[in-house]
């Protein structure tokens, strides 16, 4: 055999014993008497040592060896005199008897170890290589255990896992579609599955009352850190539940994940309405790690000489603990920050409520004492605390706050990623206005439930009906979502009516799931979590791309297999294609 153990399992009690290990070479230390090597595979780093003895043949085929050769030696297991406890190996080494080289290896064009010296521009182009980093390679093992305890606990909950479709049936509604053409019905589309949401509902109607996929989805969008073209969902659905039934299993899954990867115990997860999100954290993923809710002050600070506030329609304040002593410079970067066009607030107003209980405004010249003191009562403010305030549209000065908010927790270090504070945001509106097109489009997808008490609103006011819908936050960000589905036909008619799509047109686009609920389908609802968003959370990533074996960069690129690139001519005509 190649090896009897790997470079990360030998310990005092192997010493003495004969071994073969296979893997790349790390590191060379040739100190004249000794040449000790680091041998590197998935599992560790294992110390060989070639001493002054050795044979001719192993120190020339040490001299013929350099980083990232691939080699096999067998040698005696010895306890080393200079222990190393940053490795689990450290207390032993191998003192060499034989020496292979099973294949030489250039030189790598970045150093391949924790703290590399490649950009990731060229660790992406030559990512086979950066996956050999373990502190890449940390993060694909995390994703392995993740979805085996996923596995284990929807198994456990008599939840069956289902393959769907990769190519299928292209839909307006929801984020661009990536398209495949068809040589076999030339000028006809397949679509890559955004979400495999009608089959998963689908089998509902089939029986299979506990459905879940770890899934490969994909989007035509715009990338940023937690965005991938092609990115991979917990997708599950369930038969005959209540929203509280889907909430209690999946809020269970999450509690076991942190539990077993985090040794954290989750309390009962808190839940905010949709209104409450938007109406104290100003977006519907709210961070709930701080406190700095929004306070509304419009009414407080109107009627007096400043007419910035006198013509907004909403007046927003955040109170930030201890920050009454920040300098006009501190201030300074807080204004140009709500200006970057990103954001766009047009100025920010302070209030400082110092220790000593005096108080300085940026606009003091149009407010009393008593005046502000009102503002700092209504927002409970500290003698230290300082106010910050925005004012504008409601609808854009609630999402420049929140940001303002996020800016001021990670100044004052309250957004640490090893404190969790998940929630459930429910209650979200089951339409939204788009005004360019003058319709409502659907907040999650068409099949979404209008709240039961709300169903007698959807002709008559339908941008107030509330979907039956649920999202789960962590931290700020959105790791899962769903709804209760429409199973009935004639509420899924007004659904699509509401929509603006035609019967023609819903025929034509999701007919065949109306059919299918002509003969019985169940009550049913469920939930996809985003795997990659949840395994970067665990791991403290910023980013999803070093959670995935293969990602894409920046502009939606693989780099290493310069993908997408262009096709043959021959292929355009296979496919039956005009080039322009």
């Amino acid at each position: 055999m190649y090896r009897t153990h790997t470079c990360g399992e030998l310990r005092l009690e192997n010493v003495n014993e004969s071994v073969t290990l296979c893997g790349w070479v790390q590191k060379i230390r040739n100190l004249g008497a000794m040449t000790f090597i680091d041998l590197r595979d998935r599992y560790g780093i294992t110390q060989l040592v070639a001493e002054e003895s050795a044979s001719e043949e192993i120190k020339q085929q040490i001299a013929r060896s350099g980083r990232e050769f691939v080699i096999q030696i067998r040698g005696k297991v010895v306890e080393r005199a200079s222990k190393n406890s940053k490795i689990p190996t450290g207390d032993i080494e191998i003192l060499l008897e034989e020496f292979h080289i099973l294949n030489p290896s250039d030189i790598p064009p970045f150093t391949i170890e924790d703290h590399t010296d490649g950009g990731d521009e060229i660790r992406m182009k030559y990512r086979y290589l950066d996956l050999r980093r373990q502190a890449v390679r940390k993060n694909l093992e995390l994703r392995h255990r993740m979805a085996h305890l996923v596995r284990n606990y929807l198994d456990e909950k008599q939840f069956m896992e289902v393959e769907t479709p990769v190519l299928i049936k292209s839909t307006p509604e929801g984020a661009r579609d990536f398209v495949v053409p068809s040589r076999m019905n030339q000028g006809q589309f397949y679509a890559l599955p955004q979400s495999p949401q009608t089959f998963k509902q689908l089998l509902m109607v089939a029986g299979f009352d506990r459905y879940y996929q770890i899934v490969k989805c994909f989007r035509d969008e715009d990338l940023r850190a937690d965005r991938q073209p092609e990115f991979t969902q917990i997708d599950c659905e369930m038969s005959f539940v209540e929203r509280e039934d889907v909430l209690g299993i999946f809020e269970g899954m999450i509690r076991h994940l942190f539990k077993e990867i985090r040794g954290i115990d989750l309390p009962v997860l808190p839940r905010m309405t949709w209104h409450d999100a938007m109406e104290y954290y100003g977006c519907d993923k709210p961070d709930i790690r701080f406190d700095m809710q929004f306070v509304d002050l419009t009414h407080q600070v109107q009627g007096k000489d400043f007419t910035v506030f006198n013509t907004a329609e909403y007046v927003g304040a955040i109170c930030a603990p201890g920050c009454a002593s920040y300098t006009r410079k501190q201030l300074d970067e807080l204004t140009e920050f709500v200006k970057r066009p990103q954001i766009g607030a047009k100025g920010l107003v302070y209030v400082k409520y110092n220790e000593d209980g005096s108080i300085k405004s940026s606009v003091d010249k149009f407010y009393t004492e008593a005046d502000l003191k009102e503002w700092l009562a209504t927002c409970k403010a500290q003698p230290g605390d300082l106010l910050l305030l925005l004012c504008g549209p409601k609808n854009k000065t609630l999402p420049q706050l929140c940001e303002l908010r996020l800016e001021m927790g990670d100044r004052l270090g309250l957004r640490n990623k090893d404190v969790f504070k998940p929630l459930w945001v429910v209650d979200f509106p089951l339409l939204e206005w788009d005004e360019e097109t003058q319709r409502f489009y659907a907040m999650h997808h068409p099949f979404t439930s209008p709240h039961p008490q709300d169903i007698d609103m959807m002709e008559s006011n339908p941008g107030a009906v509330r979907a039956n819908a649920y999202d789960m936050v962590i931290n700020g960000v959105e790791v899962g979502g769903g709804s209760i589905r429409i199973h009935d036909s004639s509420l899924q008619q007004r659904m699509f009516k509401c929509l603006g799509f035609t019967p023609e047109q819903a025929e034509k686009q999701f007919g065949f799931l109306m059919n299918a609920f002509k003969y019985g389908a169940p009550p049913h609802g469920g939930i996809a979590f985003g795997f990659d968003r949840l395994v970067s959370m665990f791991a403290g990533l910023d980013s999803i791309r070093d959670t995935i074996a293969f990602p894409k960069n920046n502009s939606g690129r693989d780099v290493m297999i310069d993908s997408p690139s262009e096709i043959s001519t021959d292929q355009f005509k296979e496919l039956g294609i005009k080039l322009m």
